[in-house]
């Protein structure tokens, strides 16, 4: 069982007020030992946020699972599972709820099961009778026997036997429904036993009855029907079970306030162990001689004892026998009539542990994403804690490069051994293209290209993991990561059990705290002893005063954070692609066509414009919207990217919702839609060709590549989209463009675009004399080993003002720097620096 700290407050308001009292001080001191820190806002304010609820989870632990419980519990009562019973460990008003509700299920469970036994035991006790009047009335009706006066008083027994058992259940039903008022009055106790004594002598049993009342003429205060059923069911029940010729006593006598009635037979008596239960309702002893009773008489008496407030019970005979002595008040108090408890069974209720109580997630995702129960597993959070002090330690205070390429493959480590698909072949691809991308961080300088790559390569992990195979499901992919935080913390609390022991979380936390007690102590003491020792100690234990330390722990919390949610997504993925709704094509063809065709025309007077450009050179481009030819080109690339995305947009939703049931309405579709996608190829020239010609107008930048590459990716998307379009299917189409959007940027790095632009730039100065000497030196090593190929009196205009060669550590070592050192260190000595940089341009 989980601790639950705030079990012992009373009150839910005290509670909720101590929730915000210490997620208010958790926050406050996280943020301001990161403030002290130097740990940037970014990254202090998320871990405090996730800090200051993780108290308050661990806080809150207790508070509404209850609620949870007991609306799983019902819904399981519901279904007639009356033995589960939910956790009240708290004082509150929910601890309260949850107590009243467990007895409410005892109450359910014990009507329940006296409902079946009822049913289970009248069926047991009319069958026999009714079998045997069956088969009387059978032999009667088939000749087999005569309808002499024994065969008639035969079924005639069999009758009144189900008479009986009626009259009893009637009587029973009027205690259940406490609908039993007594009608006090005196009551001559020697006239009410004679004549119960006299109609049992009628029931033809070989029994003799002896009367004893003591004082004679006893008279009692009483209900004289109700008096009249006790004594007629205690000798029923003794006559039965006498041996032929035996005797029954039924004697009276005074003690005190109470009268007695004493019933005695010859016959075998009742077991100690099983006095009680003869009380019960059917509670017929199988084991004694003469049974054949309805097993409800001696209940009936119970229940008439009890309303006039009095008791009941067998008690030891003097002899051989069983002896019953019900004990009365001479003069009952009246009372309203109320339902009066039978005596309860003692067969122990079986009780059913507490429900897995729905957390508090699982009513957040439901059915989206059920948490399936995913096991404890302690080397994944192990791993995940091991990935985040790995990143602490060797991330802050270095720049990208090996360090992070370590980081980053350790955490792919982990969340591909936690993978449920890591046998995938998609999945494998995905990781495979996540090791390429992750190895640009040692490949280039440029933190740009890094970081998309990184950024890539965690959207296509996320995807990997989960599996999806459509746009909807990669979305939901990227998105299911961070709110892997939420969902996954059932199972993180089902591992941290697992590491503690159940029923050892206090014994480990509190050795855990002496043993640091004790090594601080002795620590503290041996160093003031010995300088070596203080030497060795300050050289291990890192000052937790310091900036540094503050940095790395945060690093350490986040980087360690975001594994372990990647961890969950991995051990429990959602069914991203069950998400997809299936598409309900329109009624009316023109409800999908119209749309495609007005786009249409808008593209095929988009591209006569362009053709009237063309033709029309530049003079009557300028003549009629006054600007200059790279003017009218860098206006417009924004919004042709645009709308090549939308095209793609409207292309998938026409899809969806055209008709394809006949050949024509498949006609229809390839060629709106074709023609659709052959003018956004058209589109998509333009805008490359604008690019291209503002470039050559105003130079070249890392992210004018960029985009270039990114319009080129469109393009090649159109192009396999009309490839889909020709058969009408293309489910392969989305794991193509995710697999063609990372190749693509995975050239664009290999390629190493601020070399590239660098050389482009150079070229341009070399034939126009134009050169933009300001970006030049915003671009990173990578472009260094380029820019030395610039006469020597103009390298350093490219670089920035004392720029050198890198003394980075082996941690952010990478291929980018290693080379521009090396050109640096071969070529540096020959540079010259100039006070007029010529051919600086102005944008």
């Amino acid at each position: 069982m989980s601790v639950r700290p705030l079990d012992l407050v009373r009150s839910v308001k005290v509670k909720l007020g101590l929730l915000v009292a210490a997620s208010v001080i958790v926050a406050i001191t996280v943020a301001s030992i990161g403030s002290a820190g130097g740990v940037p806002v970014l990254l202090s304010v998320p871990i405090t946020i996730v800090l200051a609820l993780a108290v308050t989870q661990l806080l809150a632990v207790g508070m509404t699972s209850p609620l949870r419980e007991m609306t799983h519990a019902a819904s399981r009562m519901s279904t007639g599972d009356h033995s589960v019973r939910v956790t009240a460990s708290s004082r509150d008003e929910v601890g309260e709820l949850a107590r009243a509700f467990n007895r409410m299920a005892e109450d359910l469970a014990e009507v329940d099961r006296h409902r079946r036994e009822l049913v289970a035991n009248v069926s047991h006790e009319l069958r026999t009778p009714l079998a045997a009047l069956s088969a009387v009335l059978e032999n009667l009706a088939d000749g087999v026997t005569e309808p002499d006066p024994e065969t008639l008083r035969a079924a005639l027994a069999q009758g009144e036997r189900m008479t009986a058992l009626v009259t009893d259940l009637l009587d029973l039903s009027r205690v259940d429904a406490g609908k039993t008022p007594l009608a006090y009055e005196d009551v001559d106790v020697t006239a009410l036993l004679e004549a119960a004594a006299a109609e049992s002598r009628v029931g033809g049993r070989d029994v003799a009855y002896e009367v004893e009342v003591t004082p004679a003429g006893l008279v009692v205060r009483g209900d004289a029907a109700r008096l009249r059923q006790l004594v007629a069911n205690l000798l029923d029940n003794a006559s039965r079970h006498s041996p032929p010729a035996g005797t029954v006593t039924i004697s009276a006598g005074v003690t005190d306030d109470l009268w007695h009635l004493d019933v005695t037979d010859e016959g075998p008596g009742v077991a100690p162990a099983d006095r009680e239960r003869a009380f019960e309702r059917f509670g017929t002893l199988s084991d004694i001689d003469g049974g054949g009773g309805t097993g409800l008489g001696l209940a009936i008496a119970r229940w008439v004892t009890d309303l006039h407030g009095g008791t009941i019970r067998f008690t030891e005979p003097d002899k051989r026998g069983a002896h019953v002595r019900a004990d009365l008040p001479l003069a009952p108090t009246p009372v309203a009539p109320k339902e009066i408890p039978m005596t309860q069974t003692t067969t122990p209720t079986v009780t059913a542990p507490p429900p897995p109580p729905p957390t508090l997630t699982d009513g957040t995702f439901g059915d989206l994403w059920p948490d399936r129960a995913v096991p404890a597993n302690v080397p994944v959070l192990l791993g995940a804690l091991g990935v985040g002090v790995l990143a602490g330690t060797v991330l802050p205070f270095h720049d990208l490069g090996l360090a992070m390429f370590l980081v980053l493959m350790a955490a792919g480590g982990v969340l591909f051994t936690a993978s449920r698909k890591r046998r995938d072949r998609f999945t494998m691809a995905c990781a495979a293209l996540c090791v390429a991308l992750s190895s640009i961080t040692v490949i280039r300088d440029a933190e740009w290209i890094a970081v998309l790559c990184m950024l890539a390569g965690a959207g296509l992990c996320a995807i990997g993991l989960v599996g999806g195979s459509s746009f909807r499901a990669f979305v939901i992919s990227v998105i299911a990561w961070p709110l892997s935080g939420l969902r996954g913390m059932p199972w993180l609390g089902r591992t941290v059990r697992a590491i503690s022991g159940r029923g050892n979380k206090l014994a480990l936390v509190r050795t855990i705290v002496l043993s640091v007690i004790a090594i601080t102590v002795f620590a503290l003491l041996f160093s003031s002893a010995d300088a070596l020792f203080a030497e060795w100690v300050g050289a291990l234990v890192p000052d937790v005063g310091s900036d540094d330390f503050a940095l790395r722990v945060f690093v350490a919390i986040a980087i360690g954070g975001v594994v372990l949610a990647g961890a969950y997504l991995a051990l429990n993925p959602p069914e991203a692609d069950h998400a997809n709704s299936v598409a309900q094509p329109v009624a009316n063809r023109f409800e999908w066509l119209a749309p495609v065709l007005v786009v249409d025309a808008v593209f095929a007077v988009f591209l006569v414009a362009q053709a009237a450009v063309i033709f029309g050179g530049d003079d009557y481009l300028q003549r009629t919207t006054g600007l200059t030819h790279a003017e009218y080109v860098h206006q417009g690339f924004g919004q042709l990217t645009v709308a090549t995305a939308l095209t793609l947009l409207v292309v998938w939703a026409a899809s969806r919702k055209a008709p394809r049931e006949t050949a024509e309405d498949r006609m229809w579709i390839r060629i709106s839609l074709g023609v659709l996608c052959a003018l956004t190829l058209v589109v998509v020239a333009s805008a490359l060709y604008r690019m291209d010609v503002y470039q050559d107008a105003y130079g070249f930048t890392a992210l004018r590549v960029l985009v270039d590459v990114f319009e080129g990716w469109l393009g090649v998307l159109v192009i396999a989209t009309m490839v889909g379009g020709v058969a009408l299917k293309a489910s392969w189409l989305p794991r193509f463009g995710l697999f063609s959007g990372v190749g693509l940027l995975l050239a664009l790095a290999l390629v190493n675009p601020e070399a590239w632009v660098a050389k482009q730039n150079i070229e341009r100065f070399e034939a126009t004399g134009k050169i933009d000497w300001v970006y030049l030196q915003t671009l990173s090593d990578d472009a260094l080993p380029t820019l030395a190929g610039l006469p020597d009196d103009q390298v350093l205009c490219a670089l920035l003002s004392g720029h050198g060669k890198s003394d980075n550590d082996w941690l952010e070592w990478n291929i980018g720097r290693a080379r521009a050192n090396s050109v640096f260190d071969k070529e540096s000595a020959g540079w010259s620096f100039v006070n007029d940089c010529p051919g600086q341009t102005v944008d």
